[in-house]
């Protein structure tokens, strides 16, 4: 099928290359500007200009997919089908009405629409997640759905690992997907609405790790927001410790207390202990805590 394609990150880009090997490379890609990004604040293109860039497709950065302009361009690549992953911008009339548009949601739909569904998947512990494609609505992530694909999770799987996996999955259902399509064959339904739930964006407030709740909690949080976000513990004085990794244990401390023990630290918890392996000091980049407990003192937390 002729396509146009939406998306802008790492996750859509791993979809784009997925799509770009099948009868579906799409004509037109579209991604937002250039923009600062990282510690560095280093004016970069988006993952998907870069990859379309390497594989030669027609790009388009666009600031707003609804300009005139764009509309013109998009228009102009006569799509079947518009493909939207991980985009980051409002599609709205008339271009919702162009043509069929399939988005890929990496969740199990209903649950978990929104901005940060791998993440909210993780630190809710659920026992599995996935990737869904469906058809784009001007509702958030309520279209009907067309085809799911389940991934099961566990205290292995933390952000790094999953996110590839199920953009490597999303390329494979969407191939599947535009097949169908193209053979007539490609079927809807409608989702639960009794089931919803939302994936907020991750706040400075989701990232901070809180003694009072339970020790395997905590371990999820540090996992969902590793490693591209960053879990940290509030310090006296103001200062943040980053965790990079961490894993509930059975030792007895006290809940707020932070002890070391065997080169590692532990936190008491609420309910159980966590084991800190890897920190990141303020300004610093991660490190094993046996290395951190050699340069610095026992924190203190806030």
């Amino acid at each position: 099928m002729r396509t146009v394609y939406l998306g802008t990150s790492d996750f859509a880009a791993t979809v784009l290359r997925r799509l770009a090997r099948s009868p579906h490379k799409p004509a037109l890609v579209v991604t937002p500007p250039d923009s600062r990004q990282g510690r560095g604040r280093k004016v970069s293109p988006p993952p998907v200009a870069l990859l379309a860039a390497e594989l030669d497709m027609d790009l388009l950065q666009a600031e707003n997919v609804n300009d005139e302009a764009a509309l013109e361009r998009i228009r102009a690549a006569r799509p079947e089908a518009v493909l939207v992953c991980a985009f980051g911008q409002l599609i709205r009339e008339p271009l919702l009405s162009l043509t069929e548009i399939l988005n890929v949601h990496p969740s199990l739909l209903p649950r978990w629409r929104g901005a940060a569904p791998i993440e909210r998947a993780i630190m809710a512990r659920d026992p599995q997640t996935g990737v869904c494609v469906m058809r784009l609505t001007a509702g958030l992530d309520s279209g009907p759905v067309a085809l799911c694909a389940e991934v099961p999770l566990g205290d292995d799987k933390d952000y790094g690992t999953l996110a590839p996996k199920l953009a490597e999955l999303g390329g494979d259902l969407l191939v599947e997907a535009l097949d169908l399509l193209e053979e007539g064959r490609l079927e809807f339904t409608e989702q639960d609405e009794a089931e919803v739930t939302y994936a907020e964006k991750i706040s400075a407030e989701d990232r901070r790790l809180d003694p009072t709740q339970s020790a395997e909690d905590l371990a999820a949080k540090v996992r969902a927001l590793t490693p591209h976000i960053g879990a940290y513990l509030e310090l006296e004085g103001g200062e943040r410790l980053g965790v990079r990794s961490a894993r509930a244990v059975d030792v007895a401390v006290a809940a707020g207390k932070v002890k070391a023990e065997w080169g590692v630290l532990l936190l008491g918890c609420g309910r159980g202990t966590l084991r800190l392996d890897v920190v990141q000091p303020a300004g610093g980049n991660p490190m094993p805590v046996e290395a951190y407990l050699r340069g610095h003192e026992l924190p203190k937390l806030a």
